[in-house]
């Protein structure tokens, strides 16, 4: 009897010791907090391109030298740079009816966006006019892609010019959602501001 009324002695303790400690939980997964530095553009503007655009100071212009291991077809070609995102933006130009034809280069920038169907969950297209006579499209791609936004714009005469928004990083839609807005952000404003020269 006494031995039992020991073990139940114990008994209570432990429950009444056990009932004071709070449970553990993990934290849940997070992702680290991005600062994003302020909005302020300045003009791209060169010799070697014949077209004018704004673009974030943060962010960077590089020529491209080589395309595949050869020259580029035109000069014009380089990227945006955003190291703080690791990020860029593919830029390409081609003078219409000397590199490529018209509905050549429309079927060329539809068949880029399409390699990314198969792992995107929607694509959406909306068409872009500006005051100044500049059409194109604007291309946003969602789901675990390697580029959510693409564009081209042109005169549809003289002037083609498309670009790709490229991570250099693991696709992780959820976590890079804020970073794909903010500089989808800075995409707008470049159309906004673009014009050919």
């Amino acid at each position: 009897m006494i031995g039992r009324c020991m073990i139940l002695g114990f008994v209570l303790i432990f429950v009444v010791a056990c009932n004071n400690e709070q449970i553990v939980v993990p934290k849940p997964r997070q992702y680290p907090k991005i600062v994003f530095p302020e909005k302020k553009y300045k003009d791209f503007d060169t010799d070697y391109c014949p077209l004018y655009f704004s673009f974030p100071e943060y962010g960077n212009i590089e020529k491209t030298t080589s395309f595949f291991e050869e020259n580029p077809p035109h000069p014009c070609w380089f990227n945006v740079e955003y190291p703080e995102f690791n990020g860029r933006l593919h830029c390409s130009y081609y003078p219409i009816g000397e590199a490529k034809e018209f509905d050549d280069l429309i079927r060329d920038a539809f068949q880029f966006v399409g390699k990314h169907d198969m792992k995107a969950n929607y694509r959406q297209e909306s068409s872009i006019l500006s005051d100044a006579g500049i059409g194109g499209i604007l291309f946003e791609i969602d789901g675990p892609v390697a580029t959510p936004v693409q564009f081209f714009l042109t005169d549809s005469t003289q002037h083609f010019f498309r670009a790709s928004l490229y991570f250099s990083n693991k696709v992780n839609p959820d976590s890079m959602a804020p970073v794909h807005a903010f500089i989808k952000e800075d995409i707008l404003d470049m159309i906004k501001s673009f014009r050919f020269e």
